[in-house]
This record gives C-alpha cells, sequence and structure tokens, in this order.
C-alpha cells in the first residue's frame, strides 16, 4: 500500500494525469448502451440536485454548492499555505522523501499531513469544474494515491527518525486534525512569503471557486485555474532552471501575442521547446540553490 520512491519522485506528474482525466473522463460517450453520466460540470450537477430535491430553488441552490466548495477550497489553501510555511519550498517541492527532523510546528502540531489533506480539498475544489463521474474518479484516485505517498513518508521517516517521530506519531492524528495539540509551540518560524509562492496553484483554485466561480462560466474557472498552474511552474523553473524557463515565457508570448494561438495551445508547444532546449543545455545549466 505505500508509495514507492519513483511515485513520490513523479507525484506532481501523477496528479496532473489524474486531473487530465478527470475533465477528460473518456468513459463519457453517447454511442456507448451504458450512460456514465454527462459532459456537465460537477458545480451545475449538484445545484440541479439539490434543487430537484425541492428543498431549495435553484436560485439558491447554485449559491449554496459554490460557498460550500469556497469553504473547502478556503480550508485546503489554509493547510497548503501553513504547512509550507512551516516545512519550507525546497522540502515540500524536492523529488526525494526529507526528513531532517521531526516537524511539529504550526499546523504539524495538529495534524500530521496537512499537505496532503488541504491537496485533497483543493482536488474537491477542482472537481467542480468536471464532469460528475470525472470528479468520483479523481476524488477517490487522488485520495488513494495521497494515502500511498502518507504511508510511504511515515515508514521513511520512522526509519530514519527513530523514536522521536514514533512518540510523534502516537500524538498528532494522521489526517483528521484535533482542536488542541498537546505537543508546546515550536520554535520554528513560518516563512509566509515563500509559502505563499509555494502554493500559487492552490490560491488559484480557491479564486476560481469563491470568485469566479459567480459568473457561471466553467471554461473561465478552468483558465483561471490553468494560469495559475502556469505561473507556478515558471516559478519553480526560474529557481531550478532559468533559460528553459525564459525559453517557455518567451515562446508562450510569441504564439498568444504573434500567432493568435489560444493560450493553453500556445503554452503547450512552448513547453515542449523548453523541454527541448533543456536536453540540449550543456551540464544542465541551473541557478544557485
Amino acid at each position: 500500500m505505500r508509495a514507492t520512491a519513483i511515485e513520490f519522485r513523479l507525484r506532481m506528474w501523477i496528479q496532473i494525469v489524474i486531473v487530465i482525466l478527470g475533465f477528460w473522463a473518456p468513459w463519457i460517450q453517447p454511442s456507448w448502451p451504458i450512460d456514465l453520466g454527462r459532459r456537465v460540470a460537477l458545480l451545475e450537477w449538484l445545484a440541479l440536485e439539490l434543487s430537484r430535491t425541492g428543498l431549495v430553488r435553484f436560485a439558491y441552490a447554485a449559491p449554496i454548492v459554490i460557498v460550500a466548495g469556497s469553504l473547502v477550497a478556503a480550508l485546503g489553501t489554509v493547510l497548503r499555505v501553513w504547512g509550507a510555511a512551516y516545512l519550507g519550498y525546497s522540502t515540500v517541492h524536492h523529488a526525494d522523501m526529507q526528513a531532517g527532523g521531526v516537524m511539529a510546528g504550526g499546523p504539524y502540531r495538529y495534524v500530521r499531513n496537512p499537505l496532503y489533506l488541504g491537496g485533497w480539498c483543493m482536488m474537491i475544489a477542482v472537481s467542480l469544474m468536471m464532469p460528475p463521474s470525472g470528479a468520483l474518479f479523481a476524488i477517490v484516485l487522488e485520495g488513494i494515491f495521497f494515502l500511498r505517498l502518507i504511508l510511504g513518508e511515515e515508514a521513511y521517516l520512522a526509519g530514519q527518525l527513530g523514536e522521536p517521530y514514533q512518540a510523534y506519531l502516537g500524538t498528532v492524528p494522521r489526517l483528521i486534525p484535533r482542536l488542541r495539540s498537546p505537543l508546546p509551540p515550536s520554535d520554528a518560524k513560518p516563512r509566509w512569503l515563500a509559502a505563499i509562492s509555494t502554493e500559487i496553484t492552490a490560491i488559484g483554485i480557491f479564486a476560481a471557486v469563491a470568485f469566479f466561480s459567480w459568473r457561471f462560466d466553467n471554461q473561465l474557472m478552468v483558465n483561471v485555474v490553468l494560469i495559475a498552474f502556469l505561473v507556478s511552474m515558471v516559478e519553480r523553473g526560474l529557481i531550478s532552471a532559468r533559460i528553459p524557463t525564459g525559453v517557455f515565457v518567451v515562446a508562450t508570448a510569441a504564439g498568444w501575442g504573434l500567432l493568435h494561438l489560444r493560450p493553453l495551445r500556445a503554452a503547450i508547444i512552448a513547453l515542449g521547446i523548453a523541454i527541448v532546449v533543456y536536453a540540449i543545455l550543456p551540464g544542465k545549466i541551473t541557478s544557485p540553490r
């Protein structure tokens, strides 16, 4: 049940695949004899189903769903930013598991895995833009994948840190936060600006659900999330690979502004060009850490 080192290293890409499959939902085919759902956003579907119960009209059902989704997105964003502020940018994005010491500051006093819990909340928020069956697929599969990552990390940390981490395991719950922590406050200092830059995607998801959903334009919401994700990738690239990232930004702007390609298509083409540039760079020139 534990995730392997390869799964941990590729965790971002695995999550991207899950999200793409959730939006694509290739099993929804009108020609198939089995009805596996419709291509309508989950947000709209939930509002329709709620109004069909007769409890509220659709005019009120939609805002109820939006507010509920916004609260979930807000919880996820707070957990992600709060956890990243204490864990640090390099640890959050590191390709390998890290075991510098027992982290018991900030949200880690109340729950052992605030980043994964927050990430699952963000998946629920994003799923409001997916078809209902795609949303169910993404939420369940993401939950299983996160659980595998958690079990893998906990086994690794227990082996590396020994008794102090075992004591932490026995005190702090894995996923359901405690309202009060028996642990004393940590001396660790949060780095909020670094945390915000680490969680640009989460902040974008919250903005899409809490603010842009009121326009009832699902494509607009998806575009907001895509822009936040691309900004996050550019920001990460400027730290680890400046030249390919610069190529990506210039190629995207050229494709969109000069060739009049759609932003997503321009970004995809630019990403391919940047990957080629990165592959041919001598010695993989990167910026100092």
